[in-house]
């Protein structure tokens, strides 16, 4: 894995795990792997609708669809 897609897997960990501890820096991480503004804006967009909708269908107790394995390998 190239050391820009580790930053860009470390900024979606820190969004969806402790998103009131991101700051500027984050974004200048990013900037320092390569990752323009419009770049940064559309990850961040599909991590934050990732943790949305995950989270709407987990309050609703909606199942996942048959033909989705879930994330423990098992039905």
């Amino acid at each position: 894995m190239r050391e820009a897609d580790r930053a860009l897997c470390a900024h979606a960990i820190k969004l969806t795990h402790r998103q009131q501890e991101m700051t500027p820096a984050d974004l200048d991480l990013l900037r320092a792997h390569g990752f323009d503004d419009i770049a940064i804006h559309d990850a961040t967009q599909i991590i934050a609708f990732f943790n949305y909708i995950t989270r709407v269908a987990d309050g609703l107790g909606l199942e996942p669809e048959v033909f989705i394995d879930p994330p423990w390998g098992s039905r």
